[in-house]
């Protein structure tokens, strides 16, 4: 979704954020970062924004009661109104994601403030401004010529520029809304990951089509593959025809309808009931509402489709991939050997 061939850095800073739960502290630079060696800003705006080139999300921040209360989007307002501030925000940045830390396992690292010029953002050219963490070092060898042959060196606690550990990108358009804002967060994706998306950020997602689609997705597969079994008994071949449906109408139609796609797909009155009384339970507990009609977004079916699972796994003996017909294949149980089998119906082998 970023597009960086016309982005420039503008300004950095770089500053350091302990743990305080492990007596670690912060350290603060006293001045912005010049950067004069033309390879090293090239690097520093791959390792930056490259992350990013993939990531469909948008999300803005949000605050219970008012959006102002909220202390990242008051930094980066401050520092869009005004960039002759950035390097002292950024520093106030730092303290408060410091403060927030409150999780053991929380790593420390060097925290990056960049401001950005140019990037484009869903085809508009925007100021941007970055906030990047890298908390994992790594070990790096050099080898380089010497007399009669060649000589080894290597370099600890090395910053590997195509692993970007944390990051988000705000972008200076739709403030009334909450900013534009992409994230990552490439660690900690257990309970204490959500410090630097919801405790940090506070960030909720953008209701477009993109995340209108994938969540619909998301909440048919849930449903299909954790809830339909209290009220039908389905087979897991029924399972993966039910989702391989739902795949081939997304993939075939351009708005999705929701009485359209239940009728086609579900084809069960009972279980098309079910299925909205679902998604109604989703919407109340994520306060998302997911509307009945949109726009399909061709991007996040692509996404959806890698984890839609239509492989039939038997004991460790055997995988059935089925992507058609579920009427060619049949479920029964041998009394002799005591085991269930499936028979497969077919024309030609390949």
């Amino acid at each position: 979704m970023v597009t960086s061939f016309e982005a420039s850095l503008s300004q950095l800073s770089v500053h350091r954020v302990g743990n305080k739960l492990l007596d670690e502290f912060y350290v603060l630079s006293d001045n912005p970062v010049e950067i004069t060696d033309e390879l090293l800003n090239k690097l520093l705006m791959q390792y930056f924004l490259s992350p990013f080139e993939k990531v469909n999300e948008v999300y803005r921040f949000i605050h219970s009661s008012d959006l102002n209360l909220n202390d990242v989007f008051h930094f980066s307002e401050s520092i869009f109104k005004n960039p002759a501030n950035f390097h002292e925000v950024s520093q106030q940045i730092t303290k408060y994601l410091f403060d927030i830390t409150n999780h053991p396992k929380i790593k420390s690292g060097e925290l990056y403030v960049a401001y950005l010029k140019n990037v484009q953002l869903e085809g508009e050219l925007l100021d941007a401004i970055g906030i990047f963490k890298s908390e994992n070092k790594e070990t790096y060898l050099k080898v380089y010529p010497a007399k009669g042959g060649f000589n080894l060196e290597y370099e600890e606690d090395g910053i590997n520029i195509h692993k970007l550990d944390k990051g988000c990108l705000i972008f200076n358009s739709e403030k009334e809304e909450g900013y534009k804002v992409l994230v990552i967060d490439q660690t900690n994706r257990n309970n204490e990951a959500v410090y630097w998306k919801d405790d940090f950020l506070k960030l909720k997602i953008r209701n477009d089509s993109y995340n209108q689609t994938s969540n619909t997705l998301s909440i048919y597969k849930n449903f299909v593959t954790q809830k339909i079994d209290e009220e039908f008994e389905l087979t897991k071949a029924d399972k993966i025809d039910l989702l391989n449906k739902s795949m081939k109408y997304f993939k075939e139609k351009e708005t999705f309808d929701m009485d359209e796609f239940a009728g086609e797909v579900l084809g069960n009155e009972q279980a098309i009931e079910s299925f909205k009384t679902y998604k109604q339970q989703y919407e109340q507990d994520y306060e998302t509402e997911i509307a009945s009609t949109f726009d399909i977004s061709d991007a996040a079916v692509k996404k959806q489709g890698r984890v839609y699972k239509t492989v039939l796994k038997l004991d460790r003996n055997f995988h059935i991939y089925i992507h058609g017909d579920k009427e060619l294949i049949e479920k029964g149980f041998d009394d002799d050997k005591a085991m269930n089998y499936y028979k497969v119906y077919f024309k030609e082998e390949s």
